[in-house]
């Protein structure tokens, strides 16, 4: 994808309609046809009931939700052929789904203790009982499997490359902790004893207490990384290049007291990322990856990310605090970056700027050269015009929409937090034919 300079655009697929059928080929249609060569979307795992696909409850299993009713639904020979490729992690999955159906959604810490601990005679009675239900699932990630290499056929036919999401860490209530706990710091009951987040930083003066366990670093040395192998391997059997959020707790993680009301009390303890890093590229070779490098970053993760030659990411709306020496400001951006007005976690580039006091917002007009009227084309066109090699703007700014269609507010549970849909219709041959020239001056067609 870092063949030459691109533009791409970023659109969560739960925004859309029937994402891995007829909406997903309709977008990447419009993609095409107004130059642009990348989607970047957001991880592709099942969610809970807040709906953050950065929760999921599988990092190898799809999100069902995603699949177009009328879509494809495969034969025997391929789901055969899918189900054998997929046995270390689909029946703990369907297992995983099929008890936590049967016990309301409660956290599996919770469920009776054989089934915690996954009792061998306690899983046996639920695959009798359950069997209908297990059935289900299977057939629903087989179907995802099977419309999900549709719709990546139809982008590489029409030259749009597949740009998604990996977050760092797994979800508490995933299948992943449940199925494997000796790779995460539990206790006896499954619950964690420190939890991950980030310290006070530029979203919350308090930190953000994400929740998650933290990996048993000394385990997953022990058997070669086996754990984070697999899952970067699953992932990239889908994908062109994978994002890896937070990216920095390769050098060093933020560890949170467990039932600790924010982040502030945490401490930074070292990771093993330069040596799981080597396995990973051992493996796939050269790492077609984009490391997530916002936010505290210190020269040990820098030298990391450019060791192993991996893309960073510069967001324009993080430029203007005054700096000269700002690495998001456009005129200091390198070409091994990808560039964003903001990304998922952000307002919208017109909800931002609208947002601004007075001054910030002065210093914004000089340095983009730019107006309220201009808002927010001016910014997306200022990270096309960048020199990173791939410029991705989210939908909600070619659209020109306000903080009303804002995907996330991070350390929140906003109820309209991941909800925001593509408006029907929004993506007209006419908004393609305005955004296909701008791409080409910009040498991204």
């Amino acid at each position: 994808m870092f063949d030459r300079r691109r533009a791409g655009v970023l659109l969560h697929l739960a925004s859309l309609e029937a994402p891995l059928g007829r909406g997903g080929r309709a977008f990447i249609d419009w993609l095409a046809e107004a130059g642009f060569s990348v989607w970047q979307f957001l991880p592709l795992g099942p969610t809970g009931p807040d709906r953050s696909p950065y929760f999921a409850r599988s990092d190898f299993a799809g999100n069902p939700a995603l699949l177009d009713p009328a879509g494809p639904a495969g034969d025997a020979a391929q789901r055969a052929a899918f189900e054998a490729a997929t046995l270390p992690w689909l029946e703990d999955y369907a297992q995983f789904e099929a008890i936590s159906e049967r016990f309301a959604g409660s956290p599996w810490w919770q469920w009776p203790a054989p089934l915690a601990r996954r009792d061998g005679g306690a899983l046996a009675l639920i695959r009798r009982e359950c069997a209908a239900e297990l059935e289900r699932i299977r057939a629903e990630q087989f179907a995802f499997f099977v419309q999900w290499r549709k719709l990546c056929r139809y982008a590489h036919a029409r030259g749009v490359r597949l740009f998604g999401d990996l977050p760092f860490y797994v979800g508490p209530m995933s299948a992943e902790t449940w199925a494997d706990r000796r790779q995460f710091q539990l206790d006896e009951t499954g619950r964690p004893a420190a939890v991950a987040g980030v310290p006070p930083d530029y979203f919350s003066e308090d930190g953000q207490v994400w929740g998650n366990p933290l990996y048993d670093w000394p385990a997953m040395q022990r058997d070669g990384f086996a754990f984070w192998r697999a899952r970067l391997g699953a992932q990239l059997a889908r994908l062109d290049v994978l994002r890896i959020d937070h990216f920095r707790a390769f050098a060093s993680h933020w560890a949170v007291p467990a039932g600790a009301r924010d982040a502030r009390g945490g401490q930074w303890r070292p990771t093993p990322g330069r040596e799981l890093l080597e396995r990973l590229r051992e493996q796939c070779g050269a790492l077609p990856i984009v490391a997530e490098d916002l936010g505290l970053i210190t020269p040990e993760v820098t030298a990391l990310r450019k060791d192993f030659a991996l893309a960073g990411m510069r967001v324009l709306q993080f430029a203007f605090d005054g700096s000269p020496d700002n690495p998001h400001l456009p005129s200091r951006i390198e070409t091994d970056c990808v560039v964003y007005t903001g990304t998922h976690d952000n307002d919208t580039a017109l909800g931002w700027y609208l947002g601004l006091d007075e001054r910030t917002r002065g210093y914004v007009d000089r340095t983009l050269g730019v107006t309220r009227e201009s808002m927010p084309e001016a910014m997306a066109r200022a990270a096309l015009a960048t020199a990173g090699q791939l410029a991705v703007i989210p939908a909600q700014d070619l659209l020109g929409l306000g903080s009303e269609a804002r995907l996330n507010t991070p350390g929140t549970q906003n109820a309209r937090n991941w909800s925001w849909q593509l408006p029907a219709g929004a993506l007209t041959p006419q908004l393609a034919d305005h955004w296909r020239p701008i791409v080409r001056s910009c040498d991204r067609a």
